[in-house]
């Protein structure tokens, strides 16, 4: 088979060295929510609270749309240290850095559509209303910062620089919670001061960020330091390869396939919190206090997920097919591990869990009813967080879109077979098969898709 250089091995602690800084990372993003929750909450208005809640949602819309940015730069980038090729490390990373900011001031010029339509979608009251404009109108002034961090994380992601990646996050969330606090409670700016602090903080972070950039791009050492590569050193920028057609059109299916799949993702997440809705308050309640399981396992096994894209990313670009068999083995064998053992923690710890998460005894009750169902979404969705970074690492993206389409259209199915038989439990069991149909879809795709790039020459 063709190896364009060196082989390079996959081993527990290579995975693991990737995994746990990224972990750490996504962690530290729902401590800043809840720190956030807790500035606005110590206000005492409760519209307030509202308006961050409303104005939380609204972003998470917005910036799971561009995420990709984060996905493709990764997969690209991990790909030119595979083929050790310096000058394409630099020119991804340029690329995802100029569209990032194309589309950040493009988000900035939306701003007042994509709140009108979010106020009309959710129907909130007036004090709410207002507090959410107040809110939108400050934090998405972070737009092109925020859209800059996704490309520097990618970056360093794909370079299999975690521990920077870890300091970028650090740096970023510890900014925000401190002057969350300094602005938002001491010095009595409230909610308007929890907005300024996201931009602040981005901005720090996009400094931090390019400054790494820079520093890296500008040295006489190739991207991939510590990797076993004779790469040649960077040279001059050749801008017409930053703005190659054939390479901007990959980018952009790519880019294209991700956010597909993200809103499919989205939509399914939205669809089961809505249909929990219609039987009752409660029971609303109940799915959405359950599904914090779910979530909270999935910040783990995303560290794993990272780690098949920077090490399958890394594989293609070689086309090494060992590394690539044994990185896809080690991610999927630790997702299991770390899934197995969540599922285990929240089948024998769940009712404390639901206790402490809730004091609404009718709540309390019947979250119980249905703790089984969450207990094993890790285990169930392990395949699907696993295989997604397997193929964002290769960049096989329309699989990854087709897949997930052919996913969604099960679950509805589904949904519209045993919800009328099983109610709230058909809902949950038609969330289990959505996460496990799309898992096994794309491991049935991967002897196929692997063939095709590690074909004999």
């Amino acid at each position: 088979m063709e190896n364009r250089r060196p082989p390079f091995e996959v081993t527990n602690r290579s995975v693991v060295a990737i995994a746990w800084p990224t972990t750490l990372a996504y962690l530290s993003t729902p401590l800043l929510g809840l720190i956030d929750t807790g500035v606005v909450g110590r206000l005492g208005d409760a519209a307030m609270l509202g308006g961050l809640a409303v104005g939380a949602i609204l972003f998470d819309v917005v910036f799971t749309t561009f995420n990709f940015l984060r996905s493709s730069t990764t997969g690209l980038v991990a790909q030119a240290l595979g083929a050790g090729d310096a000058a394409e490390q630099r020119v991804v990373v340029l690329r995802s850095l100029l569209l990032s900011v194309i589309m950040g001031f493009a988000t900035l010029i939306a701003a007042p559509l994509v709140l009108l339509l979010g106020l009309m979608a959710m129907d909130v009251p007036p004090a709410v209303e207002a507090a959410t404009r107040s809110y939108f109108t400050i934090r998405v002034l972070a737009a092109p910062l925020t859209l800059l961090n996704y490309s520097v994380l990618g970056w360093l992601l794909g370079l299999a620089q975690a521990r920077l990646a870890l300091l970028l996050q650090t740096v970023l969330n510890g900014t925000n919670i401190g002057l969350s606090i300094l602005l938002g409670l001491v010095w009595g700016w409230g909610l308007e001061g929890v907005a300024w602090a996201t931009v602040i903080a981005e901005g720090v972070a996009a400094g931090l960020g390019l400054f790494l950039v820079w520093s890296r791009l500008r040295s006489s050492k190739p991207a991939d330091i510590g990797a076993d590569s004779g790469a040649t050193t960077y040279g001059p920028i050749a801008w017409p390869h930053v703005f190659d057609t054939a390479a901007l059109k990959r980018l952009f299916g790519v880019n294209f396939d991700i956010m597909v799949r993200s809103f499919c993702l989205l939509f399914a997440f939205a669809f089961f919190a809505a249909q929990g809705a219609r039987y009752g308050e409660v029971t609303l309640a109940a799915n959405a206090v359950l599904m914090n399981f779910f979530l909270v396992s999935g910040y783990f096994l995303d560290g794993f997920a990272t780690a098949a894209e920077q090490l399958v990313g890394r594989a293609v670009g070689a086309r090494y097919r060992p590394a690539f068999d044994r990185a896809v083995r080690l991610t999927l064998i630790w997702g299991f591990v770390l899934a197995g053992m969540a599922t285990l923690v929240f089948w024998g710890t769940g009712h404390w869990l639901i206790d402490t998460l809730t004091t609404n005894e009718a709540v309390r009750a019947e979250a119980r009813v249905y703790l089984v169902w969450a207990a094993i979404t890790a285990l169930v969705g392990v395949a699907a967080f696993q295989m997604d970074g397997v193929y964002i690492g290769a960049t096989w993206s329309s699989d990854m879109r087709n897949m997930m389409l052919l996913s969604l259209v099960v679950f509805l199915v589904t949904w519209w077979v045993v919800t009328p038989l099983w109610g709230n439990h058909g809902l949950w069991l038609s969330l289990e098969v959505f996460l496990g149909i799309r898992g096994l879809t794309l491991l049935a795709r991967l002897p196929t898709r692997a063939q095709r790039v590690f074909k004999p020459v």
